[in-house]
């Protein structure tokens, strides 16, 4: 069944009614953790002294349910197909390699490839993967008219971040409607239109499942974090959810904090930490079984050769690897391109279980056009500049803030050396509904500080993949969902980056 137009959005309510909403909602975001740490001028303080909420929408925003639905059902199928491509080094090597690859071009991507392939020749494979993923939506509005398609923006295998937030945000909409029933303002704003979000525990069980394949009790779980991380609490709360779940303990520590702590004992390849006074029973270092990166996807983690070696002295390890190098490479925009080419795309699928093939077409129905720069000499380019008001141009980084925008790619392009071209790849143009507005709550605009504005929404469907082993086996689950929702006239949509703010859905026919 087609879906239906939205409807009008945000509802009309009075300037009263808005601002109880913002003061409700603020308070709650405070009070149930959806916090940040503050911006500073310097460094964050050795513990927190204030929080902010996060920033966010005041009314869950209208998805189509059919296509909601959808995104969740593809999802087992993306955690399959990218355990595959993980385990496939060939394929790897000749995308995002150093010799013939993307990794010739885009150092960061080069320097990666290096340390996977400095393990190779020492002998060192990873027993078993961990992939805590987020693959993220558009809705595309046909030329020709129709009801919206799902289409992906893309799929992030490394630090896939807001899965814990995104289920307090979730609460918090459903709180609003409890308390104030959005002082029926919309005849779709009610419960069953507002599905729950389990996310925390579903990400956490993925960890969970890493951390007893190890098969050490007592080991803990390691989380790689960023100096000066203002997003801490989406972290902390996975944190919280380990030990009060499932009895697993978590250390947290920068890789400028590993360089020191971290060893691996020689014969066994075991991670151990070193952590003198600060562990339970007088220890003084402990096994970890499962490392978790949230750091590690941006140059910017690496400042010094000393601290690709840290990530090479992990990677060495027998602790699982959330996720190892060969599954962030597999995350690269370049990978998300060549999968658009028939004869790969067929190698990840084919032989797929009965449980994935009946929504496997529909995987590369929600592909938009992609191709290389570097396609067929010249003519990749050629194609950008003839068609560059309809594109994207895409380079292998993460975390916002990077892309090209249409009537930006032909200058760009002047500029953009030969040799750099394979770096980078050509996406369709999302072209998103219009029409849809929300109010946007950030952090220090009082109870009048909710922004109304035309606005377009983000979905991300969450999922983990623990695979590997000497049959390839893949155990995989989707655990739940984000909604990212941005102004009309914003390109990027990083939260962390601060061009968006954290949202809900709420689904109609």
């Amino acid at each position: 069944m087609a879906s239906s137009a939205p409807p009008q959005w945000p509802p009309e309510v009075t300037d009263e009614q808005r601002e109880a909403l913002t003061l409700l909602a603020t308070t709650y975001a405070l009070s149930h953790g959806l916090v940040y740490l503050p911006p500073t001028d310097g460094a964050q303080p050795p513990a927190p002294t204030s929080v902010i909420h996060a920033p966010l929408a005041l009314f869950p925003s209208p998805f189509p349910r059919r296509q909601f639905e959808l995104a969740r059902s593809l999802q087992s199928n993306y955690n399959a197909m990218y355990a595959r491509i993980a385990m496939a080094e060939d394929f790897l090597d000749a995308v995002m390699g150093a010799e013939v690859g993307v990794g010739r071009v885009d150092e960061f991507t080069g320097q990666l490839w290096r340390i996977w392939k400095r393990l190779r020749s020492e002998g060192i494979t990873q027993l078993r993967h961990l992939g805590l993923f987020r693959s993220d939506y558009l809705l595309h509005k046909p030329e020709k008219g129709g009801p919206p398609q799902l289409k992906q923006v893309e799929f992030n295998t490394i630090s896939s971040s807001f899965g814990a937030l995104s289920q307090n945000v979730a609460q918090l909409h459903r709180h609003l409607l409890a308390k104030t029933e959005y002082y029926n303002s919309s005849p779709i704003l009610k419960m069953e239109n507002m599905p729950p979000n389990d996310t925390i525990a579903g990400l956490a069980e993925g960890l969970a499942a890493a951390h007893k394949a190890y098969g050490s009790p007592s080991a803990w779980i390691l989380f790689v974090v960023q100096n000066g991380e203002r997003n801490v609490f989406d972290q902390r709360w996975l944190e919280y959810e380990l030990l009060e779940k499932h009895s697993i303990r978590v250390v947290r520590q920068t890789f400028e904090q590993l360089a020191v702590s971290a060893q691996v004992v020689p014969t066994s390849r075991i991670l151990r930490l070193k952590l003198p006074g600060q562990l339970p029973r007088g220890a003084e270092s402990v096994e970890i079984s499962t490392v978790y990166f949230r750091a590690g996807y941006t140059p910017n983690d690496y400042p010094t050769p000393a601290h690709y070696e840290t990530r090479y002295l992990l990677e060495s390890t027998v602790a699982t690897k959330c996720p190892s190098i060969q599954l962030q490479l597999a995350g690269g925009k370049k990978v998300q391109q060549v999968l658009t080419q028939s004869i790969h795309y067929q190698r990840f699928v084919e032989g797929w279980p009965s449980i994935y093939t009946e929504s496997g077409g529909r995987v590369r129905e929600s592909w938009m056009g992609m191709w290389g720069l570097d396609e067929k000499g010249d003519q990749g380019v050629q194609k950008a500049r003839d068609q560059a008001q309809n594109l994207v141009l895409k380079p292998q980084r993460e975390g916002g803030g990077n892309n090209v925008y249409k009537g930006d790619i032909p200058a760009f392009l002047d500029t953009l050396p030969r040799e750099e071209r394979e770096a980078w790849i050509a996406m369709e143009l999302i072209r998103t509904p219009e029409g849809l507005g929300n109010y946007l709550v950030r952090a220090g605009g009082g109870t009048a500080g909710a922004v109304k504005t035309e606005v377009v929404s983000e979905l991300g469907i969450f999922g983990w993949a623990l695979f590997g082993g000497a049959y390839g086996a893949i155990q995989e689950k989707e655990v739940g969902w984000l909604l990212r929702t941005k102004g009309k006239d914003s390109n990027e949509g990083g939260i962390a980056a601060g061009f968006s703010v954290l949202d809900s859905v709420v689904l109609y026919d």
